[in-house]
């Protein structure tokens, strides 16, 4: 019956809209209604909005959930409900049963995990400060941007090269603590700097994202901060919009040459694609869907090509892509690894793409985390 009257309410919405759609001035707030829609940061990791998990047991060790696409994923992640985070591993073997599945809990971060919480996946496992999270201390320092300051954590460390850290669509900060303790073994300073949209730091202009289109900016001033403060060159680490904030501070930067590479962890090379898959996860009525693009360009002036201007492609002579590790994989429902493959193809003597299966948006490292971080580890080695 709630199926029925759903599906009839759908279909009527659907039939308004078509018929909205008659008039262009209709067809324009439709179509800033979307944008608005899909734009909007959002709170929950892009391409980890499955269906609720049931927590059926938790004792030391084990913790017992529905069984779905999602839970029997291999890896390392985040389990987050009302009151509640842990950290669980990798499913136990096939015990669960057809219905359930037994993941090794690692370790309950906040509130208890008791039977019948609902609790999501995410990508990230730690949650407040490095210290709080890792034992790891950090000091809370602000870099200056043209919309105002935008609070960022720095560690020290005994190189000259620093690694600025650029968490992705729906997490925070503490997305970067999932490889911290690896990069605080190669002796690496850290700068993780929040940036506009942040609960922590300005909002965007017009409250909207812009697929990092806008957003490198603030990259750019974390790039100045580091050299400022001693960075004779700087890696930019980012995931998902992070990654592609990366790229376009490596394009259009003012101390591009301070670039010493890139890891780029499921970017965002091809933005209408990602938009339609947004606006997918965020319940954009289909109907409006079509409008997405143009409403995106007019409304946030978002470039009209769609693939992401690459450092080898900017305009200047002789400029040359920095070496750059790729971590994507076919699994990613919100950037499409095609576009990946591609940027690797075109540009064989600088990219090396690492092909991640069975891994969702922004996940590369939960998935594997050991030959992960060892690949991250041999790039690394000669930028020392």
């Amino acid at each position: 019956m709630l199926g029925g009257m759903r599906r009839r309410t759908t279909a009527a919405v659907t039939a308004a809209t078509s018929l909205l759609l008659g008039t262009g001035a209709a067809a324009v707030a439709a179509g800033r209604y979307a944008s608005g829609a899909a734009l909007r940061p959002g709170r929950q990791p892009a391409g980890f909005r499955g269906p609720e998990l049931l927590v059926h047991a938790a004792v030391p060790g084990e913790v017992t959930l529905s069984r779905t696409v999602q839970s029997v994923r291999p890896g390392r992640y985040g389990l987050a409900g009302p009151g509640c985070r842990a950290i669980v591993g990798e499913p136990l073997g096939p015990d669960g049963g057809a219905d359930t599945v037994v993941r090794h809990l690692e370790q309950v971060t906040e509130g208890e995990l008791r039977p019948g919480a609902r609790v999501r996946l995410t990508p990230q496992l730690h949650t407040g400060e490095p210290f709080r999270a890792l034992g790891i201390s950090s000091a809370e320092v602000d870099i200056h941007t043209g919309l105002g300051p935008m609070p960022a954590w720095f560690l020290t460390g005994e190189r000259d090269l620093w690694v600025i850290l650029l968490h992705g669509l729906g997490t925070t900060r503490g997305q970067a603590m999932n490889v911290m303790p690896f990069l605080r073994r190669q002796k690496l300073p850290l700068l993780v700097p929040s940036y506009r949209g942040d609960p922590e730091a300005p909002a965007p202009p017009g409250g909207l994202g812009r697929l990092g289109a806008g957003e490198w900016q603030d990259v750019d001033a974390a790039i100045r901060y580091a050299v400022r403060y001693g960075a004779r060159r700087v890696l930019l680490y980012g995931w998902s919009v992070g990654a592609t904030m990366a790229l376009r501070a490596a394009a259009q930067s003012g101390l591009r040459d301070r670039i010493a590479g890139l890891v780029l962890d499921s970017p965002v090379l091809d933005w209408r694609a990602t938009l339609r898959a947004l606006a997918a996860e965020r319940r954009v009525p289909a109907v409006l869907r079509p409008l997405l693009p143009g409403a995106a360009q007019g409304r946030l002036g978002l470039p009209a090509a769609a693939r992401v201007p690459l450092p080898a492609e900017a305009g200047t002579p002789g400029r040359r892509m920095p070496p750059v590790l790729l971590f994507h994989g076919p699994g990613d429902t919100i950037a499409p690894w095609q576009a990946s493959r591609e940027l690797a193809r075109r540009h064989p003597e600088s990219v090396v793409l690492e092909t991640v299966p069975d891994a969702q948006h922004a996940a590369m490292w939960n998935a594997a985390p050991d030959p992960y971080e060892e690949r991250l580890r041999r790039f690394l080695t000669p930028l020392y």
